[in-house]
């Protein structure tokens, strides 16, 4: 061979060579929260719909900061105060290789409903959904019983299952993986439950495809455990990074962190509905003869006790900024004017005089030890404020799953949780609504608050598709309840992913870790 040949034949090697893809390495992930379930009707927990979102899609979507964007619809508008259309895509195939229609997305969205058993959360987002009709293969008609602007934002909720194979599937179907065909980035391959799930690449993926092939979502819902298997080389990639590690994962070189505001509030429901409240009694340990959280005042004086600022610094190590709203800032119907309630136990002390309690008396302050950043220690760090103007707290924190079974039993009065929502009329419709189970309302209004002031605001402003007057309508609602203190908000969380220095990763609002969102780092 002459050495023209043989440069020749080298470079058409070198071309087959290239035309070839390099296989992508696989990814694996440590997840923060315990998976229940992956039902993606079944339960509406961060952790669950984490996991569920690889696998399926949602008609709309939401950018990293939670702005409405397309999704399986290309399109949507109002024909009517009472209807939606969509425009799904065409050529998106489920992970079994048929063709996703509209008849699918009816079947999923009237799905919710008829789920016995639930624990609770996606109904909400259909109560609303008088009928979803396929006008043809690829359009979608949605019609409400009343004005619904907020219909959009709440079909991104609801994940896209396959009617052929979620027709008669039960949760178990889901986990054995018989019902896990979705239009998603990745298929389903293998589920260990409280260990992990594995995935690979869907191939047919309408959207660009991702970098890597497989995908393993590990769940360590120690943080201890989390980060030990980064700083091991064991996983690629964290979220939720503990503030005890931040520090140090930072000044490593092999990683590099990357953080947002999270869309998530940090509050305390208080028991407002009941005369004598569960783990509510006088100093001497005897029942008092009223609530003492309906009065305002009071509930006023425990939001005067909590030092946000130092949780923030100090128990949250810089991983939270503390709150005012419902919502967190550039949140849709954030109020920006609405301001911190500033630290003062004396001025506590005296509204609790003022209240009839000049003697304190005893609580039970329950929540998760497993859930948010740090969460055991700011419900100690919560206790330890309330014991100085006078509550005796006493502190019960349990993994999320024993919790959550707690809080359904109706056992607890003071309760830690954490909310993330697109909008603030959302969120109030679940944490602050006067419970309609026929609307869907107050699904997480554990403390039964209710003031039909806020709630006629609310269902005003999800009632208009003017999204300027909505608005508008949702921060006056928001400013009321909280002006009301319907619940103590304390602060929201800044979310942290850590990962090895030669990957990417936009930081979300909505504290969603998706492996198709990961790339290799620009050099």
């Amino acid at each position: 061979m002459n050495g023209k040949s043989f440069i020749a034949a080298l470079c058409a090697a070198a071309a087959l060579f290239a035309a070839v893809p390099a296989p992508a390495a696989e990814l694996r992930i440590g997840l923060s929260g315990e998976v229940t379930s992956l039902d993606p009707h079944l339960l509406a927990s961060q952790p669950n719909l984490t996991v569920a979102r690889h696998v399926f899609e949602s008609l709309t979507d939401v950018d990293p900061q939670t702005k409405l964007i397309p999704g399986l619809a290309e399109r949507w508008r109002a024909l009517d105060a009472l209807t939606w259309e969509f425009s799904l895509r065409r050529g998106v195939k489920f992970h079994d290789g048929s063709e996703f229609t509209a008849e699918d997305a009816a079947f999923s969205i009237a799905r919710p409903l008829s789920i016995r058993g639930s624990p609770g959360g996606f109904a909400s987002y259909v109560r609303a959904v008088e009928s979803a009709t396929a006008v043809d293969r690829h359009t979608l008609r949605v019609r409400t019983k009343y004005p619904y602007g907020a219909l959009p934002e709440e079909l991104n909720s609801i994940l896209i299952v396959s009617r052929r194979h979620a027709q008669d599937a039960g949760p178990e179907d889901f986990d054995s993986g018989r019902a896990m065909v979705g239009t998603g980035p990745y298929r389903f391959v293998r589920y260990q439950r409280g260990d992990r799930l594995e995935l690979a690449r869907h191939d047919g993926w309408w959207g660009k495809a991702p970098a890597w092939n497989r995908v393993t979502l590990r769940v360590i819902p120690a943080d201890p455990s989390r980060t030990a298997a980064l700083l091991s080389g064991e996983l690629d990639v964290i979220e939720h990074v503990p503030s005890a590690d931040l520090k140090n994962i930072i000044k490593n070189n092999k990683l590099h962190v990357t953080q947002t505001t999270s869309w998530r509030t940090i509050l305390l429901h208080l028991d407002q509905y009941r005369a004598q409240p569960p783990g509510v009694s006088g100093p001497d340990g005897r029942p008092l003869a009223d609530n003492p959280f309906r009065d305002p005042r009071v509930r006023r004086a425990i939001s005067m006790a909590i030092n946000r600022s130092a949780i923030a610094e100090r128990v949250m190590e810089g991983l939270a900024v503390p709150a005012a709203n419902v919502v967190s800032p550039d949140v849709f119907g954030h109020n920006a004017a609405l301001k911190p309630q500033p630290y003062d136990p004396e001025g506590a002390k005296r509204l609790l005089g003022e209240a009839g309690y000049p003697k304190g008396f005893r609580i039970t302050l329950a929540g998760p030890n497993n859930r948010y950043i740090n969460d055991e220690q700011i419900l100690q760090t919560v206790a330890q404020l309330l014991t100085r103007i006078g509550l005796q707290t006493r502190v019960e924190a349990m993994p999320m799953s024993a919790f959550l079974g707690r809080v359904r039993k109706e056992e607890t009065a003071v309760s830690l949780l954490g909310w993330g929502s697109f909008a603030a009329d959302l969120a109030l419709r679940s944490l602050v609504a006067a419970p309609n189970p026929e609307k869907g309302y107050g699904a997480w209004n554990w403390g039964r608050y209710a003031n039909p002031k806020v709630d006629a605001l609310m269902e005003q402003a999800l009632a208009s598709v003017d999204r300027g007057r909505r608005e508008a309508l949702a921060r006056e609602a928001n400013t009321l309840a909280m002006q009301d203190l319907a619940f103590i908000p304390l602060h929201h969380q800044v979310v942290s992913w850590a990962m090895r220095a030669d990957l990417a990763y936009v930081a979300r609002t909505d504290e969603f870790t998706f492996a198709h969102h990961f790339s290799p780092a620009r050099r």
